[in-house]
């Protein structure tokens, strides 16, 4: 079963170890079938409650999967790779609408600003404790906030929104706390979670964002983070609408001891408004990055919350790479301030080409989902073989897998990339593929 390798260890922590150095040496390999816990004991000459503590331990670590009866097996996708290799390859002429990607031709050039940003920086270098945020992007970014109803708090800058939900899990949650996330989500999150030690609860969404039952349930068995997608989410496209937050608010007031995380994910590629859950709990943040709307390379994020949250955050910021660059900083203060995004036309454009295609789905027969973003998400029956029944006919969608822990099969499409003259036969070809046969709610 195991080849030449021996799993060793008395305690459960020891036995799990062992188990994550295999594989790290590639004496374990991704699939590959582990002892039965009863088995495992035997030799090790211990208890099967320890073997099963440890196995526990590398479930939640995201370094097993165990399916009932047939076994725990080392994941095929190792905690620490990113569910992207999830895919497809994209053979040359097929089209590819699997990347999460925004529309380049609606990003602005960068040229300008970050031309004048070099210049500035010429004339005022920033240099070893200088202030971490430039103070007009931090006047900016707040006055965003305070617009759209997220309450007081500091400001921090970060290298993306990932980076500003790992710092802020990493301020507050040790080795083993639960973290409640969307299902189906944002991938990076599905797997930023177990590598950071964190056993990820799922929670099921719909078009309002998070249900709030499943969000009880999950905040009663102990959860100690909740991360919600306030628009634009990843799948789905849901948004949180004004009566979901009021009953995830309501929710949440029960529980104020738990950190909630939001990520406005569609700040400026969508039209409509925020509903902010922020203030509920005592500890908090909310993130916004300019990716979709500015372009993923300027990997620049704002962040806001309590000041105990945003205190750790920049503590621990300052011990490793310092601060975010202040001549992107200065970037995009002058992209904001220069409205060189006009959020209503870029959420229009998405707009147009999401809701044509759902409609040209649903003539069709098939159901999908998608209130705000680029993406559009179809649950199908038979996920293996509707991507590879599109990809035959010569379209690239993401596999679900990448998205989803106890959620239905689906998969993603990115509009982004779409004409308006590709709608009806990419449609065509997803009623195709599906065969009439749909998977149960996505959430």
């Amino acid at each position: 079963m195991l080849g030449e390798y021996r799993i060793s260890g008395r305690r459960a922590a020891d036995i799990a170890a062992s188990v994550e150095r295999g594989i790290a040496d590639g004496m374990l390999e991704p699939g590959q079938l582990l002892p039965p816990m009863r088995e495992l004991a035997g030799e090790l000459g211990v208890n099967p409650n320890t073997v099963a503590a440890a196995y526990r331990t590398l479930r939640e670590r995201g370094v097993i999967e165990t399916a009932g009866r047939r076994g725990s097996r080392v994941r095929s996708r190792p905690a620490s790779s990113a569910r992207d290799a999830i895919g497809v390859d994209v053979p040359e002429g097929a089209r590819d609408v699997s990347s999460g990607n925004p529309d380049t031709a609606l990003l602005p050039s960068l040229a300008g600003v970050l031309a004048a940003a070099g210049e500035r920086a010429d004339r005022q270098p920033v240099l070893y404790g200088d202030p971490a945020v430039e103070p007009e992007l931090a006047r900016a970014a707040r006055a965003l906030f305070d617009a759209d109803g997220v309450p007081d708090g500091p400001i921090a800058v970060t290298s993306g929104s990932l980076d500003a939900i790992e710092r802020v899990l990493d301020a507050h949650l040790k080795p083993g706390d639960a973290v409640a996330v969307e299902d189906p989500g944002w991938g990076s999150l599905l797997d930023l979670v177990p590598a950071l030690g964190l056993r990820a609860v799922p929670v099921g969404v719909d078009d309002e964002g998070p249900l709030p039952d499943e969000v009880e349930r999950a905040l009663r068995g102990g959860v100690r983070a909740l991360v919600v997608t306030d628009r634009a989410q990843n799948p789905t496209g849901a948004a949180v609408s004004a009566a979901r937050a009021r009953a995830l608010r309501s929710v949440l007031a029960d529980h104020p001891q738990v950190l909630l995380v939001e990520d406005d994910h569609g700040h400026h590629i969508v039209d409509v408004p925020l509903h902010p859950l922020a203030g509920v709990t005592e500890r908090w943040a909310v993130v916004r990055s300019t990716a979709k709307a500015y372009g993923p390379d300027l990997r620049l994020a704002v962040l806001t919350g309590d000041p105990v949250t945003l205190d750790r955050v920049r503590g621990r910021q300052r011990l490793g790479p310092g601060w975010v660059s202040r001549v992107l900083q200065y970037a995009v203060t002058r992209l904001w301030s220069d409205k060189a995004v006009h959020a209503r036309v870029v959420a229009d454009s998405y707009g147009r080409r999401r809701e044509a295609l759902i409609a040209a789905l649903a003539e069709r027969g098939v159901a999908a989902h998608g209130r705000t973003g680029m993406n559009v998400w179809v649950p199908v029956a038979d996920e293996t073989g509707a991507v590879a029944r599109l990809l035959h006919a010569g379209w690239a969608v993401a596999p679900g897998a990448r998205f989803r822990m106890n959620a239905g099969p689906g998969v993603r499409i990115t509009v982004s990339a779409l004409a308006p003259d590709e709608i009806g036969t990419v449609a065509d070809a997803v009623a195709a593929a599906v065969g009439g046969g749909q998977a149960r709610r996505y959430g």
